[in-house]
């Protein structure tokens, strides 16, 4: 009975061993922020964003997808369209590390180890972790607001929530590509020093609060991805 035991546990961890599937490969594109300092348009990219990523694929409907993404934001309210911004001449420049971790599912059946070409749009949500300057509006002046400097102030480590779409179709039997654009919302005011945090909450702090309270800051990644599979497969697993 005991060797019966080992031998179904043995072939399961066979099973399951062979029917993992892997892609893995860099990410290159451009970043942009949205919040209360530059230019408000949406998908605006205009700083680099590059890193890698890794899915495993569940079903050919679904995949784990985790990544780790560099990229730098700027704002200049020189740039913006609102001609009070382009006044008030606030400007910054971070660098921000993202991991993500989440769920990506697809449109249409995506099987690498088909003998056609596949391709397919998808959706990614997931959870976020990233870091990110912290920044300060120094030297408040009111008559001259082109005299104020925003300053870095220290770091965020916070939480954001991506929202991707994206296209993906396979290359060859073992390479695939996707386009993709992904906003970041996230839990935070301060990627621009609008709202700082970590400080004194006094009246003479809260002079250096400026733009909409009632928004948080967002980012967006806009990229493109190769990746390679590996891992074989016998049937995929339904769960």
């Amino acid at each position: 009975m005991r060797y019966i035991v080992v031998m179904v546990l043995f072939c399961f961890c066979d099973n399951q061993a062979n029917s993992q599937n892997f892609e893995i490969g860099p990410f290159i594109g451009g970043a942009n922020y949205i919040g209360d300092v530059g230019n408000t348009t949406y998908i605006n990219p205009n700083t680099p964003v590059f890193g890698g990523l890794l899915k495993w694929n569940r079903s050919d409907r679904h995949s784990f997808r985790f990544s780790l993404l560099y990229a730098k934001l700027e704002a200049d309210d020189a740039k913006a369209d609102d001609t009070r911004r382009q006044f008030r001449g606030y400007s910054f420049s971070s660098t921000l590390a993202e991991a993500s971790m989440g769920l990506e599912f697809t449109f249409w059946e995506w099987d690498l180890h088909a003998n056609t070409y596949q391709s397919t749009p998808y959706l990614y949500s997931g959870i976020n972790y990233y870091y990110a300057k912290h920044f300060m509006l120094m030297n408040p002046a009111f008559t001259n607001p082109k005299a104020n400097r925003l300053e870095e102030a220290g770091n965020n480590w916070e939480f954001s929530i991506p929202l991707v779409m994206g296209y993906k179709q396979t290359l060859n039997s073992f390479m695939a590509a996707g386009i993709e654009i992904g906003a970041r919302y996230t839990f935070s005011d301060n990627l621009d020093g609008s709202h700082p945090s970590g400080v004194d909450r006094s009246e003479y702090y809260r002079t250096r609060d400026f733009g909409n309270r009632n928004t948080t800051d967002w980012y967006m990644f806009t990229g493109i991805y190769l990746t390679f599979n590996f891992g074989h497969r016998d049937c995929y697993n339904k769960y």
